[in-house]
């Protein structure tokens, strides 16, 4: 059985060491309950806060958990990548671009893959990733998707198959994936991405 959090005694209007608390509450209490199980009002119960200030400091719930977790990219930009103005005959090739200067970014490498290594080995940490990537990945892609047949199942295959990626490509380091250039990436796996978007789906 989990610990009860409980909040502190009063509850304060902000103080220099406000904002670590509140992420330290955060980790808790997303650790505790997951990434839907918890809620602004609960964090900032355990931070001893008003839930106006854990607003104030991070925005929404979504943005806390990137922080929190040390996720350092928006979802946004992926999923923006894919619905952009540039048209549809372009997806693959936008996403895959996109995630890859995401993932070749140095000071963001090392907190996702030490995400992704604790979700291969510790099922709190999956359950969080799994709950992430549903509700703030996914939810966002699925935007792109509307109207596409099977939407759900093509934008799922496609954040899926850039995720399996990027675990051969940066954690297990399998070659020659992990050492083939963006460009030649692009190239054999974008054409794959794009026919997740707008390819035959055919069901016996």
């Amino acid at each position: 059985m989990g610990k009860v959090l409980r909040a502190r005694s009063g509850r304060r209007r902000g103080a220099p060491d406000t904002k670590g608390e509140i992420l330290a509450a955060a980790r808790e209490v997303f650790g505790e309950r997951g990434y839907d199980g918890a809620s602004v009002r609960a964090i900032a119960a355990a931070a001893g806060v008003d839930p106006a200030l854990v607003h104030h400091y991070f925005g929404t719930k979504e943005k806390l958990f990137l922080v929190a977790m040390e996720i350092p990219f928006d979802p946004a930009v992926i999923a923006d990548a894919i619905a952009d103005d540039s048209g549809d005959a372009g997806v693959g090739e936008r996403a895959m671009r996109t995630f890859l200067s995401v993932w070749g970014q140095p000071s963001g490498r090392a907190p996702m893959l030490a995400l992704l290594r604790s979700a291969l080995q510790h099922e709190t940490a999956a359950r969080l990733l799994r709950q992430f990537v549903t509700r703030a990945l996914l939810g966002r892609v699925l935007v792109a998707f509307e109207g596409v047949p099977d939407g759900a199942l093509r934008a799922e295959a496609m954040v899926s198959h850039m995720i399996g990626i990027a675990i051969i490509r940066y954690v297990v380091k399998l070659e020659p994936m992990a050492s083939v250039s963006d460009e030649e990436l692009v190239a054999l796996v974008a054409p794959v991405l794009q026919r997740y978007y707008d390819g035959a789906f055919e069901q016996d």
